[in-house]
């Protein structure tokens, strides 16, 4: 009889922690983290170069009524130029740790009484120009989809960003563009293709529009940290796989700066009207789901839209609604759990209350989860306590508890589980928590302080494990499925 690889076992485990949360049942209180294979896989890990771009699938599987799935792609995998940053699992992960302080920073802005506003008006955006420069320089661009834009359909790279309310593309004319892998959309090839008059109730609903040349709709949406995107509006075309979705309000624009890593433009998956899953409605129903594929490996993730992709046997928990932040998918947050124990942390810290302060939101676009700082303290502790056994590293970038398992194959590590209001537990696999911060062997608790009220469960929290969105019923689910 063969024995099962490193990283099937790690699967199984993951399928036995979700089936067990699943039905309410606690897990065990000790797992094993296999510090070997995962520092192969940061080592064997190899990025696209454009020339290869191609290569990835807009579509895995086959469409069919009521469901239609892409390829997820983590940006690492798509690596811009030659040099060296992409092949060094440090700098690589130096790089993501910068992208998030940006987008963390730029959520508190958004937020009423979690940051500070200032002056800048764009701030003030709650709808299509919410979040724009998200997978820009505030850094939410970590997973790509491959989908047709226009008619006959121009396969293009999108960032997903389940914080944003927005589908846009660079255009030509492109009076100033970022570099973007594939060629610049054309409107003038494209015969779907429909600008957006001034006068239109699509053009009504955006802040900061304007008229351009008196008819067609503008758009001009600019952040303080130097990041926009300006054009005009227009209804497209989009395919998705053998899927093919008309009229779908996009911005088209020709004046645009930031930092995508070969993408187009941005897919904007949040909970607003002018977002993809937003326009969709009844096509979708609100729904969607995706898997994020654990860093460092070639495989693919997957993005479903549609009822059909709403998964039987999955744990469901509410979806919150936050009137002052329409874009983001809030959950309800009870306590965590270390080693199968409850932390002594108040609920309340995790309260989403009626002035749309704190709470907890789920993103695609936040890498590392945060927890208001007297959370993540307590929480920390519980951990280093039952670590204790464990050779202690030097703080990392945002991270101040790593430790040193150079010299180990594989290690017992204590669970890390969300307990959810209503009763669903989620327990994490280790790889989730304890992550590679170097190839030296240095692994650090992958969570940190947000500074302010408001909770983040990022996106390496949440990889390996089917997340589903049913906006039209107000839930979201995990598992039962694994990727």
């Amino acid at each position: 009889m063969s024995l099962a690889s490193p990283a099937m076992l790690t699967i199984l485990v993951t399928m036995l922690q979700l089936s067990l949360c699943s039905i309410g049942i606690g897990t065990t209180s000790f797992q094993l983290l296999n510090v070997k294979q995962t520092l192969l896989d940061t080592k064997m890990f190899k990025p696209l170069k454009p020339s290869e771009f191609h290569q990835l699938s807009n579509v895995t599987g086959t469409d069919r009524p009521g469901k239609w799935k892409l390829n997820l792609v983590h940006r690492d995998k798509l690596s811009s130029n030659a040099t060296s940053t992409l092949h060094d699992h440090r700098l690589r992960f130096q790089a993501r740790m910068e992208r998030d302080v940006k987008r963390v920073a730029g959520f508190l802005r958004r937020l009423p009484g979690d940051g500070n506003h200032g002056g800048d008006a764009s701030f003030e955006v709650d709808d299509f120009g919410s979040d724009v420069v998200s997978g820009m320089a505030q850094g939410s661009g970590e997973y790509f989809v491959r989908i047709g834009v226009g008619s006959p359909p121009r396969s293009q790279y999108m960032v997903t960003d389940s914080g944003s309310d927005i589908v846009w593309v660079q255009c030509q004319p492109c009076n100033q563009c970022y570099r973007q892998s594939d060629p610049v959309f054309n409107p003038a090839d494209s015969a779907s293709f429909s600008s957006v008059s001034c006068g239109s109730s699509v053009c009504d609903r955006i802040q900061n529009s304007g008229c351009n040349a008196g008819r067609s709709c503008r758009y001009e949406v600019s952040y303080g940290d130097g990041s926009y995107t300006k054009g005009t509006l227009a209804l497209e075309t989009l395919t998705f796989g053998r899927t093919v979705v008309k009229n779908v309000a996009i911005g088209c624009g020709h004046i645009n700066r930031g930092m995508f890593i070969g993408a187009a433009g941005l897919l904007g998956l949040g909970g607003g009207s002018m977002s993809l899953v937003g326009q969709l409605g009844g096509q979708t129903g609100g729904a969607f789901s995706y898997c994020l594929v654990s860093r460092g490996t070639d495989a693919s993730g997957s993005l479903v839209f549609g009822r059909g992709a709403m998964p039987i046997g999955a744990s469901w928990v509410p979806l919150l609604r936050n009137p002052r932040a329409p874009s983001f998918y809030y959950v309800g947050l009870s306590g965590l759990g270390v080693g199968g124990i409850s932390v002594s942390i108040s609920e309340d810290i995790f309260h989403l209350n009626e002035f749309g302060y704190g709470g907890v939101v789920m993103d695609t676009g936040t890498s590392v989860t945060r927890f208001p700082t007297s959370a993540y303290n307590a929480f920390r502790d519980a951990f280093i306590t039952q670590t204790a056994n464990l050779p202690r590293a030097s703080g990392v970038s945002i991270f101040d508890t790593c430790y040193n398992l150079s010299d180990f194959i594989s290690v017992r590590v204590p669970t890390i589980s969300f307990y959810f209001s209503g009763g669903p537990i989620l327990t994490l696999p280790a790889r989730n928590f304890l992550i590679p911060v170097d190839d030296a062997g240095t692994f650090c608790f992958a969570f940190a302080p947000s500074g302010s009220g408001l909770s983040i469960i990022g996106n390496i929290q949440q990889e390996g494990i089917q997340i589903s969105f049913d906006g039209g019923n107000g839930f979201v689910g995990f598992g039962p499925n694994v990727c």
